[in-house]
């Protein structure tokens, strides 16, 4: 039987095995990511979009986060289970994003937290790492801060790239297990990734990158026509529940469901 994964055995993997990651946020999702071997089960803010129907994820909160992370961790025997801190849970202050990271941990059953921003950030992660919450960084762009990026790729001029690469230094020396990396040029990803010796996992960050994550309602071709460019679609579920759900809806017009098969 596979063991748990742990923050610091998905940091050794740099360089020895591409690390897969994918979100999940109820029980039945993460029992199938950990049924097909996932390293990672992200608990992502994607949420708000994914299964609030919110235009972005600044309004997703602690309680929901912890909600949902609490249904993975119901489902999920061997990944990692990470947990994205959300919008304005942890930018005030250490001892807030301390108290909250502690209660995805204590509370909600997660492994370690994922927190945005690059140097900047670079105290708050190494406050919450030496009272032994593990924690993955995430740099490029970052959907908390769309206010003032909006969705574009980052890194593309001289400067930023190297501000990149300058924040992921900071970010291993605070203490992080590994990075996201998000919306880069591919070369610039995997700079990133040579400039440290933690892992990093792309999205829309190149082949180079340690490892990859995707939404996996993007995965699953459940998010419509709104996917982004780096997606790689495996199987529309979208069209086959659709179907499912209009014979249903047919069988159940006209009489032919239920049967005595479904009766008692």
């Amino acid at each position: 039987m596979q063991s748990k994964w742990t923050a610091e055995r998905i940091k050794h993997l740099k360089g020895t095995c591409k690390i897969s990651c994918l979100t999940a946020y109820d029980y039945t999702t993460a029992k199938l990511v950990d049924a097909a071997g996932i390293h990672v089960a992200l608990v992502g803010d994607s949420l708000a979009n994914t299964m609030l129907g919110h235009a972005n994820t600044l309004s997703v909160t602690m309680e929901q986060m912890l909600h949902h992370t609490t249904a993975v961790a119901q489902g999920i025997t061997t990944a990692l289970i990470v947990a994205d801190m959300p919008f304005m849970s942890y930018q005030i202050s250490t001892e807030q994003a301390l108290e909250n990271a502690g209660r995805f941990l204590k509370e909600a059953g997660a492994d370690a937290v994922k927190i945005e921003g690059g140097a900047f950030r670079a105290q708050t992660v190494a406050t919450l790492v030496a009272n032994g919450i593990p924690v993955l960084g995430h740099i490029g762009l970052t959907p908390q801060s769309i206010r003032q990026t909006g969705y574009k790729v980052q890194g593309r001029q001289n400067a930023s790239a190297k501000r990149l690469i300058s924040d992921a230094k900071a970010l291993e020396a605070a203490g992080v297990f590994g990075i996201v990396v998000e919306c880069v040029p591919a070369k610039l990803g995997a700079a990133i990734t040579k400039a440290v010796h933690v892992p990093t996992i792309g999205i829309g960050a190149g082949p180079g990158c340690d490892g990859q994550v995707l939404v996996t309602h993007d995965l699953l071709g459940l998010s419509g026509n709104t996917a982004p460019r780096f997606v790689k679609q495996y199987v529309n579920l979208e069209e086959h529940m659709v179907k499912a759900f209009k014979e249903y809806k047919a069988d159940v017009e006209s009489g032919r469901f239920p049967t005595t098969k479904q009766c008692y």
